[in-house]
């Protein structure tokens, strides 16, 4: 039986085989003993991105009361959820998106707990993933951004919507209407001002 620990465009850990191309953490929110998330789903603001490799480290999955290993499918599905990079095994993707972030959002010096205490409020609305209204055109969001219709999620490349599955993306069927953010407003910014998310590669055969 797969573990619940893949997460979503909006933010719930689901169980899937599926692993995806990045792992990352909201705190300790597992039983080592089980293997099982606890009722809460974040222990800490810091939600980050990680390498699934990293200097040839091995971590039991769920084995053990540290963070609580979560998968993504991508780094787009990870920044719709609420996450960023993690500054210690991807020192140079994370020094990239703060300048990016800084630069979108007209600060400087931002420090790593300034920037999740503002993705915390852009992500959650009373414990549940908040939806943003689209600040532009569908089509002129940003590689990288996704937007939700619905309970389906879709992820923004070059103008065109890609329906977002556990195991990739395939081609939209019809219009998107009414659809609303997903990706939380300040690091939308950071992706106009340039930051370019690492895409699943089912993105190229769509």
């Amino acid at each position: 039986m797969p573990l619940q620990n893949r997460v979503t465009p909006s933010g719930d850990i689901i169980a899937t085989p599926h692993r995806g191309l990045f792992t990352g953490n909201r705190g300790i929110i597992h039983d080592p003993a089980t293997k099982s998330l606890l009722n809460k789903r974040w222990s800490s603001p810091a939600w980050i991105t990680c390498l699934c490799e990293f200097r040839g480290w091995r971590r039991p999955v769920m084995g053990r009361r540290s963070w609580t290993e979560l998968f993504f499918l991508d780094e787009a599905t990870a920044f719709a959820a609420g996450h960023r990079p993690c500054f210690f095994c991807r020192r140079d993707d994370a020094n990239r998106f703060r300048s990016c972030w800084e630069k979108g959002n007209g600060v400087s010096d931002i420090r790593a707990k300034q920037m999740d205490a503002v993705l915390h409020r852009e992500r959650l609305d009373r414990g549940r993933k908040r939806l943003h209204l689209l600040p532009m055109p569908m089509e002129k969001l940003p590689d990288g951004a996704m937007v939700a219709r619905e309970e389906d999620s879709f992820l923004i490349v070059q103008g065109r919507a890609l329906q977002w599955s556990m195991a990739g993306y395939r081609r939209a069927a019809g219009a998107i209407d009414d659809a609303l953010l997903l990706t939380p407003p300040s690091t939308l910014r950071a992706l106009s001002a340039g930051y370019l998310p690492v895409l699943h590669p089912s993105v190229i055969e769509v």
